[in-house]
């Protein structure tokens, strides 16, 4: 196993989403406490000691808009962008083959703007037991299973149950070889370490480490940003 305190550390921010569900707004541009949310988690990943160099995943549509505010920012640390795929997945690979071979690849939704340096260095610390790491709560609510009529058939143990964000830390070469190999459709990168046999250690996140999907996480995540202060 890599040391990741001697590693080379990459990241990609997957911000290729179409947010639908932003009424309009590309939530990625949407403004958190009078900073866009994608700056919010760059700067995150721009502070983190462990970082080496980043890129950052947009689709289509956001893409001259995004690098135009990268650009700005006039970052000492190396922040590069591409244009992502259809799936999620596809996204993350374009974003691995522009990042090029480092030892460790840490994976961040562009839309969490809440992600602190202390959850990338806990997700590259835990990393080192599996070679695969990702930050997750536990479930506070009940949670069943249903059928297509909407007819519970099942309630899950709710102590067995996490709730998945990120960061997700992995070997960038194990989760290059899984990805290469991979025939399925992912939620996650997790999940694909998983289908090719791998191990993922599961580390605590944070319940105010939100994504921002609707209007109303905007707000939330500005409510959590003034308790962080106060």
């Amino acid at each position: 196993m890599v040391d990741s305190e001697q590693a080379e550390v990459g990241a990609i921010i997957v911000a290729a989403g179409k947010s639908q569900r932003m009424s309009g707004t590309d939530k990625i541009f949407a403004p958190l406490a009078g900073q866009p949310v994608l700056l919010r988690v760059l700067q995150s990943f721009i502070d983190c000691p462990r970082i080496d160099r980043m890129v950052v995943v947009l689709n289509n549509r956001n893409y001259d808009e995004g690098k135009e505010l990268i650009v700005e920012q006039n970052w000492e640390k190396e922040v590069a962008v591409c244009i992502g795929g259809k799936r999620r997945q596809d996204s993350v690979v374009a974003g691995l083959k522009l990042l090029g071979d480092c030892d460790w690849v840490v994976i961040q939704d562009g839309a969490r703007p809440l992600v602190t340096i202390g959850l990338i260095e806990d997700g590259l610390e835990a990393a080192q037991e599996t070679g695969a790491a990702v930050a997750a709560v536990p479930a506070t609510d009940t949670i069943k299973l249903a059928d297509k009529d909407m007819i519970a058939t099942q309630t899950l143990p709710r102590d067995s149950l996490w709730l998945c964000q990120t960061p997700q830390v992995f070997l960038y070469d194990e989760l290059i070889k899984a990805y290469r190999e991979a025939t399925a459709e992912v939620t996650d990168d997790a999940q694909i370490i998983e289908l090719s046999g791998g191990k993922v250690k599961l580390y605590m996140g944070s319940y105010d480490n939100i994504k921002i999907t609707t209007p109303a996480d905007l707000a939330m995540a500005e409510m959590f940003l003034k308790r962080r202060k106060s």
